[in-house]
């Protein structure tokens, strides 16, 4: 299959009048300039980029998303949200978390997410007891995965306590606990072929320093590339009460005690020291910002601005879910920048399109984040690729040059019109073959779940 687009975007920046060859395995085997359309290539209704990675996924929450805004007689913050969340999941059965993944990776595809990291701690029934197939809840996300044609990397979590120094897990987490033991199994379970399989131990709240290494070691044996995602740094109360329980911050608890390096991907890591923001960026590791949800949790402001001017490198992901936009994230990681510092324009360097720079730092930590194949339109590369929406206002008559711009700061409304993951077109001006019955499905199992 070739393709023909008047505008991509290679490494090298903006080409004009470009012919993409797809394999038929998916992957891009030819990127070269034309000075016309050839006769056996695909006409492009917009201009190409390449998709967009998700770094960081919790399925399940999408169906939560909007339950949570009431104000109480006290404080409202991340801990007392979480409580809501253990309430909501206990309803959810293997069916629902199928039907709502399917939504949201629909919404994903849409959006312009063309792979998702899916961080997956909910593993049992609601009694916290196993099901027959200790996988069933994570092949349910392998099935939607397949369903909606998204690209997947599976992140099974490991949780076995509800707070630092190993104390034993609450009631409420009995659907995410594992020993290192039950987790190898799981593992084990899920190394499929053509899945891309990696770890995430929660957090150093939930995984004892023993248990990590142990996780770690699971996952290596497998796969010396395999991904590890943490959660780190989240919120306040997570920072102070790492120091009372070990004397340091978990950022530098971690770099100090795990061999952090271009494998990982921390989650968040939004409370650190300026000393903790240069040592994260030297181990190349992956900083995982979900903007979205860290705003809507209040969880604070990542320091991207020191961060990246230290050669950090940073994904974007969903998170909760609250916001399923890729170009949303990246417009509030600058804002946020904007708002601390008071500056514009913060995250680029003189002359340079900042939503460019955003994008592309986004499409490299993604890729590596997720150990796929990703992230440019390039020979080798698979054919994970987007076609903007030219016909959108803030879109349209828009040079090249700040396309991304416009797509990332100004008021559009559909950014992207066609989807292609892995050589195979999923969206097609704007919908879904399957969209419809994935529609049909979600609303009867939230309508059942809200009853």
């Amino acid at each position: 299959m070739k393709l023909f687009a008047r505008d991509a975007l290679l490494p090298t920046g903006w080409a004009h009048d470009v012919v993409v060859d797809v394999a038929q395995d998916g992957t891009i085997r030819g990127v070269d300039a034309a000075f016309s359309r050839p006769s056996d290539a695909e006409h492009l209704q917009g201009a190409l980029v390449p998709g967009m990675p998700n770094v960081h996924s919790h399925a399940f929450q999408r169906a939560l998303a909007g339950l949570t805004e009431r104000g109480g007689p006290s404080a409202d913050d991340f801990w007392t949200w979480r409580t809501e969340m253990y309430r909501f999941l206990d309803r959810i059965g293997p069916d629902d978390h199928e039907a709502i993944a399917c939504q949201l990776y629909l919404e994903m595809l849409k959006a312009g997410y063309t792979t998702v990291g899916e961080f997956h701690y909910l593993h049992r029934d609601p009694a916290g007891q196993s099901y027959a197939n200790p996988a069933e809840m994570a092949l349910r996300i392998q099935a939607a995965a397949e369903t909606t044609g998204i690209g997947l990397t599976l992140l099974p979590v490991f949780y076995a306590h509800s707070d630092f120094g190993g104390a034993p897990p609450l009631r409420a987490q009995r659907r995410f606990i594992h020993d290192t033991a039950s987790f190898h199994a799981l593992h084990d379970a899920l190394a499929l072929d053509g899945l891309k399989l990696g770890v995430a131990p929660h957090s150093l709240r939930a995984v004892a320093p023993q248990e990590l290494a142990e996780v770690i070691a699971i996952a290596r044996a497998s796969d010396d590339d395999a991904p590890i995602h943490i959660h780190v740094a989240e919120q306040v109360k997570e920072v102070e009460d790492c120091v009372a329980w070990s004397g340091v911050r978990p950022v530098e608890w971690l770099l100090s005690h795990a061999d952090v390096d271009p494998r990982w991907c921390l989650v968040h890591a939004t409370h650190m020291t300026g000393d903790e923001t240069r040592k994260l960026a030297a181990t190349g590791a992956v900083a995982g910002l979900c903007p979205t949800t860290e705003a809507d949790l209040g969880d604070g402001v990542f320091p991207s601005q020191a961060y990246l001017a230290a050669g950090g490198r940073l994904g974007v992901g969903g998170d909760s879910h609250v916001g399923v936009d890729p170009f949303l994230e990246l417009r509030l990681i600058e804002g946020a920048q904007r708002l601390t510092l008071r500056r514009r324009n913060v995250l680029a360097q003189d002359g340079e399109s900042t939503g460019l720079a955003l994008y592309r730092a986004a499409l490299a930590g993604g890729a590596q984040a997720l150990a796929q194949p990703v992230g440019a339109i390039e020979v080798g590369r698979r054919a994970d690729l987007l076609v903007l929406d030219g016909d959108d206002p803030a879109l349209a008559e828009q040079p090249v040059a700040h396309l991304l711009d416009a797509a990332i700061f100004g008021p559009a409304r559909r950014v992207v019109r066609d989807v292609m993951v892995a050589g195979r077109w999923v969206i097609g001006d704007g919908h879904h073959a399957d969209e419809e019955a994935i529609l049909i499905r979600y609303r009867q199992t939230i309508k059942r779940l809200l009853a």
